[in-house]
């Protein structure tokens, strides 16, 4: 998977996760503005003096953490960006001055398989905006996996259910209620975890004695994004709506109402995201 349920389309429909590169394109530079930069100083300094990483970023869609976070590591690097939609792949690319020092390739698959065996070699797994379409058994599977391997993670933008628009609207607390238990529903008999994701790895890692350290990395909104905040706003109204039919007609004019604000530089807002990095002693 290459993000979460704030994609526009993945909210209106609860069938299949689609994550298309021009909605990943037009989310990465507010991902790269909203991720922790701490947490990286953390693997920098743990990395210091490695002849060579190797990093596995699980959901790569098309590689904009990859593209984020590899100026900000030592070099050289190898990427393995595993992905298991092979359209996504196809777009996959990293963004660097030197390509000698950066190496990719790309992995057809589901994270729901990756074992501590897999992970031999691995200097870092990684993976954005993923955690929140995983349930607890992957959730703590991909812990165990990690902590058994001794590997570092660093999994960014996890969604903590809380968006705060401006101008503020007597709806947004519902619409906010109702996109959180869309989040949570039960697809395919998995319950997904959604905004309780990031309690969920924080606790599957200290459980196996792994220190965690978490950092908030909201959304910015509105402002020098319209296009993004327009596209995000229709697939949470949309997820809402869906998860509960009853608030169609209200959140039909809502949506009108917020688009028209857009429009005109008059919305703003922050959705609630945080980065968890894990490192072995």
């Amino acid at each position: 998977m290459g993000g979460n349920l704030e994609q526009p389309g993945h909210g209106v429909d609860a069938g299949d996760a689609e994550f298309t590169p021009e909605w990943l394109t037009l989310r990465e530079p507010v991902d790269a503005a909203a991720r922790a930069t701490d947490l990286v100083d953390e693997l920098v300094r743990r990395f210091a003096g490695r002849d060579r990483l190797v990093i596995r970023d699980l959901g790569c869609g098309t590689g904009s953490l990859g593209r984020w976070l590899s100026p900000l590591l030592p070099n050289p690097q190898h990427w393995i960006m595993q992905d298991r939609e092979p359209d996504l792949l196809r777009h996959v690319y990293m963004d660097v001055t030197s390509t000698a020092l950066v190496t990719v390739e790309t992995r057809l698959g589901d994270l729901g398989g990756v074992t501590a065996a897999d992970l031999a070699g691995t200097s870092l797994v990684t993976a954005s905006a993923l955690l929140d379409i995983l349930t607890t058994e992957e959730v703590d599977r991909l812990a165990a996996a990690c902590a058994d391997a001794r590997v570092p993670a660093l999994f960014t933008l996890s969604v903590l259910g809380e968006v705060e628009l401006s101008p503020a609207d007597p709806l947004d607390a519902e619409i906010a209620e109702a996109f959180n238990e869309h989040q949570r529903r039960v697809q395919d008999g998995r319950r997904l975890l959604g905004p309780d994701a990031p309690a969920a790895v924080v606790e599957s890692f200290e459980k196996r004695g792994v220190a965690v350290q978490v950092a908030p990395s909201p959304w910015q909104l509105g402002g020098d994004h319209p296009e993004l905040t327009a596209e995000w706003l229709r697939g949470w109204v949309g997820a809402a709506v869906e998860q509960r039919p009853e608030l169609a007609a209200e959140a039909a004019s809502y949506l009108r109402q917020r688009l028209d604000a857009i429009e005109e530089g008059r919305l703003s807002g922050t959705v609630g995201h945080v980065d968890v990095l894990a490192v072995p002693a």
